[in-house]
Parts: C-alpha cells; structure tokens; sequence
C-alpha cells in the first residue's frame, strides 16, 4: 500500500476517535470553548490536512490507484458528515444542514455510478463542489470552537468576537450549503443524458 493510500486510511480511523471523544469525561474549557471541542477541532484539522496531502503525493509520485480513487471521496464524505452530526447532537448546527448534505452525496454517488458503468467516465468535481468541500471544511473548523451555534447572530444577543467568529460560522456553513445544493443541481442536469430515452 502506497503511502497516499496510507494517508487516506489514516484519515478515515480518525474519525470513531472524533466520535468517541465528547463522551470522554474531558474537563475545563480555553477561552469559553470546552476543551472537548478544542480536541476534535484539532484532529478534524489534521484529519482535513490529509485529505490535501493524499491527493497531492498520488499525483506528485504517479501513485493514483483504483483503492484510492474509491476510498479517498468515502473518507472525506464520512468525516464531514460525522463532524456535521457531532454539532447537531451539540444543539450547534441545524439538522437540515446535514441532511442536505447527505441527500447530495446519494445524487452524486449513483450518478457518478451509471456514469461509470455505462460511459466508463470519471466525473470529476464541478467549481460548485470545490466551493462546496473548501466552505464545508473551513465552516466546521470554526464551528467547532464557536460555543453559540449557526445562526445566533441572528438572535441579537451576540457581541464583540463572539458575534464577528458566529458570522464567519453562519457565512462559510450556508455558502457551502448553497455550493451543495447547486452542485446536485449540475449532476442532476447531466443525469438526463444518461438517462435519455428511459424517462
């Protein structure tokens, strides 16, 4: 196994330690944020940092294998999604975020799928889904150590850093799910010429 592969496999054993973690009798917090979640906003941080890093030793070395192209979207879809569900169960982030979320990655999934099959073509990510992944990782990085949640600017209660860091977590977290949303749109309107004459 090469060592971007390696790099993939690591980043996927991350993530039961980013679940296991907030039920660790972890105490005391830095700055108002709960350790607990300075902890797994680190390891999400390193976990993330792999996923550029895999990517760019495959193709610096001409490792890409077929093992890679496979597991390397699965591990970036599960730690984003486990991270997602980790601040829902914290009363941080709305579930709706991440079920749209997950209804994309199904569109997305069985449409790369038939393409494959039928047209032996790998789709690779539109500008919409770059957006989508560089908002989604730099929304929960700051998420994970924004104590009041997505969308509490809007209550009027926030002031000083709090307001200016809930901002950036509100911002970054509702362009990536716009960039989602717009991203399932695009494999959507490539999905009829897959299907033409099936409808």
């Amino acid at each position: 196994m090469n060592l971007a592969n390696k790099l993939t496999l690591f980043r996927i054993i991350l993530v039961p330690v980013i679940l296991i973690i907030p039920y660790l009798p972890i105490q005391g917090d830095l700055w108002g944020i709960p350790l607990t979640y300075i902890i797994i906003d680190l390891i999400f941080i390193l976990a993330s940092a792999t996923d550029k890093l895999d990517g760019y030793i495959a193709r610096s070395r001409n490792q890409i294998t077929t093992f890679g192209k496979f597991l390397d979207p699965i591990a970036d879809k599960i730690l984003v999604i486990v991270a997602m569900l980790i601040l829902v169960e914290a009363g941080r982030l709305p579930a709706w975020i991440p079920a749209i979320v997950v209804i994309r990655e199904f569109i997305v999934s069985g449409y790369r799928l038939i393409a494959v099959e039928r047209q032996g073509k790998v789709i690779a990510a539109s500008i919409w889904g770059k957006i989508k992944t560089c908002a989604q990782m730099l929304g929960l990085v700051v998420a994970f150590v924004d104590v009041n949640g997505f969308g509490a600017i809007f209550s009027g209660k926030l002031t000083g850093a709090a307001f200016g860091l809930n901002l950036v977590t509100t911002v970054l977290l509702s362009i990536s799910v716009i960039a989602t949303i717009f991203s399932g749109i695009d494999y959507l309107k490539g999905s009829r010429e897959l299907f033409k004459g099936e409808m």
